[in-house]
């Protein structure tokens, strides 16, 4: 039992002996204490905060050589290789740290400044594709934002604006007579295919200078390229029917197109709810 006892005490007097005490305070330059410093063994747990007083303490098994850290924000960081003779009551002065910025290069380059980079384009797909426009360019465009329909006029009104503060073009003419005539309480339709334009651009706000009479928006039209060869179309509804031709000349083309519409097939199947 005394052997036990014995073998115990010497245990635990190694253990003792083992653990070193680090201690010190952090001042800087004009030998103002530094609170919050970080101090540390590198590469163990061991290491503290200072204090009020800018004091630290903390225990280590770190025996040969061990290397204190001190930091601190806006400080330069400092390692010292500690001595067994130089753990207890040291003192640390830490510099500030100079900052600098990291080379900032400046390159030029380009951007796209016109009206399609900042507007809604179309493509004739997108028309006839869009359920709510019956194939008509203008209520394909009613379904963007800051359009609004007004009852059933089917013109283009935009952030509250008038249907003639919004104006159109045709590759750069302006049209006055956009919408096709219409009978009372029946909406009105734009005048165009969508498949005579391969874009339509528009404009709720923030275009070009050209175009500085529109009030509330700009539609730009562009009508597709010459075309290369001819041709013709034919188009058969349960309404009605369209057809339409392309001759091409050498230097000119010239191209029409008509269509054929009764509803009265339609309307003996689907009697009008207002009859």
């Amino acid at each position: 039992m005394r052997k036990f006892i014995f073998y115990c005490i010497c245990f635990l007097v190694g253990q003792v002996h083992a653990q070193s005490t680090v201690s010190g305070k952090v001042i800087d330059v004009k030998k103002q204490a530094i609170v919050g410093a970080n101090v540390y063994i590198l590469g163990t747990y061991d290491g503290a905060t200072t204090n009020a007083e800018g004091e630290f303490r903390f225990t280590t098994s770190a025996q040969e050589g061990p290397v204190l850290v001190v930091s601190f924000l806006s400080y330069e960081t400092k390692n010292i290789t500690l001595k067994p003779s130089q753990f207890q009551n040291l003192k640390i002065i830490l510099r500030e740290g100079v900052q600098s910025l990291d080379t900032v290069v400046v390159s030029a380059g380009t951007f796209e400044a016109n009206d399609n980079s900042k507007v809604s384009v179309l493509k004739p797909l997108d028309v006839v594709t869009t359920a709510s426009a019956l194939g008509d360019f203008v209520g394909a465009l009613q379904t963007l934002p800051g359009t609004s329909n007004v009852a059933e006029d089917g013109r283009l009104f935009v952030r509250g604006g008038t249907p003639d503060e919004t104006q159109v073009f045709i590759d750069g003419i302006r049209v006055f007579t956009p919408y096709s005539p219409s009978a009372n309480n029946t909406p009105t339709r734009g005048r165009y295919s969508p498949f005579l334009f391969n874009g339509i651009t528009f404009s709720t706000g923030g275009y070009a200078s050209e175009y500085g009479q529109a009030l509330s928006s700009v539609l730009l039209l562009n009508t597709i390229n010459e075309p290369t060869h001819k041709k013709t179309d034919i188009s058969l509804m349960s309404i009605g029917f369209g057809i339409g031709h392309t001759e091409k000349w050498e230097k000119s083309s010239l191209s029409f197109n008509t269509s054929y519409v009764n509803l009265a097939p339609y309307l003996k199947v689907f009697k009008d709810k207002n009859d």
